[in-house]
């Protein structure tokens, strides 16, 4: 069997799915890409047992036929390669050779019959939306998500579809984020819930545009395919907490801040933080904001004033401030509005603006004060 494609495109579309295999799997056969060639197409597919990503090339070939391919000496042999036309040959002991200009190499490749088989799409519902939809639901959802694997259903993206939109929920119980598209209509009401591996990966294998996606589901499986590309992952099965009952109705006071001076403000306080809370004290007096932060145990204390706007009362509210960081640097506007009620109540943060055809809602439990 002998196809030829360039080493480029090879390796850039390798580079999307390489992120599924892991470094330490349970099989031999789950660090091998397996290469499928039917009619002058190229499929390769990488899993992990739990996700399936696939490409789709077009090659130079007439023949057809299936090789499982070590993938980190291929890979590490493509990035070496400048950009030409290489040809690979396959013999019958599953030996590839690899011919470029001015080079021969040799790999040991393996049978792609005990090759994990993908699962089948079937009794699925689908709907599309732009690849920007999702990339930025994934990018604006997937810091809060869980690491407790004692508490299964938090360790991934909860998505809950009906037909006014898409809403994609994460929590760590110390902190909510839910981010709500109203430009995708699903065709009926349903959740699942997707583990954070896969929406890493799509998250770098997806661009930023609006490409149509289609995204398919069904009871045990989620599907997205974007040209070329193709992901397939199992579902978390388990509950999702009810995120709705802690999510404040009435937080009168609002906090209007400068997004990135507050974000800057925090990451230069949270130095002199004891490492296990990361506790940053806001003191919140009129038109000023003050910042401070203390470890007992090696006498650093580190404190920041910055101009804010509050309608309310003032008031001392702790929070830990990396939490912070990261869900200001989920946001993208200019003004940040930090919903507060009281000291011991969770505090609500929001764009001080929403963009059309979306909604950001984040929240995040205080600390108590020592």
């Amino acid at each position: 069997m002998k196809f030829i494609v360039s080493s480029s495109l090879l390796l850039k579309q390798l580079q999307q799915i390489n992120g599924v295999i892991n470094a330490n799997t349970v099989l031999p056969i789950l660090e091998d890409f397996l290469f499928e060639i039917s009619e002058g197409k190229l499929t390769v597919v990488a899993t992990d047992l739990e996700t399936v990503m696939k490409i789709h090339l077009t090659i130079e070939s007439k023949e057809k036929g299936r090789i499982c391919i070590p993938a980190r000496i291929l890979m590490d042999t493509l990035k070496n390669l400048p950009d030409q036309p290489l040809t690979f040959s396959i013999e019958e002991n599953y030996a590839v050779e690899i011919t470029s200009n001015n080079g021969k190499y040799k790999i040991m490749g393996e049978s792609p019959e005990s090759f994990p088989k993908e699962p089948v799409a079937d009794d699925t519902s689908s709907f599309e939306c732009s690849s920007t939809a999702l990339v930025t639901a994934i990018n604006k959802t997937i810091f809060a998500v869980s690491s407790d694997d004692l508490r299964p259903a938090m360790t991934g993206v909860f998505f809950e579809l009906d037909k006014k939109g898409l809403t994609c929920v994460a929590t760590d119980a110390h902190r909510l984020v839910r981010y709500t598209r109203t430009d995708v209509s699903c065709p009926k009401k349903e959740s699942f819930i997707v583990p954070k591996k896969p929406l890493n990966l799509l998250k770098s294998a997806l661009p930023d545009n609006e490409d149509t996606l289609t995204l398919s589901y069904n009871k045990n499986h989620f599907f997205v395919t974007h040209g070329t590309t193709e992901m397939v992952c199992r579902l978390i099965d388990a509950r999702f907490p009810d995120y709705r009952v802690v999510i404040p109705a009435d937080n009168p006071y609002s906090l209007f801040v400068n997004r990135s001076d507050f974000q800057s403000a925090l990451r230069r306080v949270v130095v002199f933080s004891n490492k296990s809370t990361n506790q940053v004290v806001l003191n919140i007096q009129g038109s000023e904001l003050h910042l401070a932060a203390q470890d007992n145990d090696f006498n650093f204390e580190g404190n920041e004033r910055m101009s804010c706007r509050f309608d309310g009362e003032d008031m001392q509210i702790a929070f830990n401030a990396r939490f912070l960081i990261e869900m200001l640097a989920a946001l993208e506007t200019d003004e940040a509005k930090l919903e507060l009620s009281m000291p011991s109540k969770a505090g609500l943060l929001k764009p001080a603006e929403e963009k059309e055809g979306e909604e950001v809602l984040m929240l995040v439990m205080p600390l108590m004060i020592n």
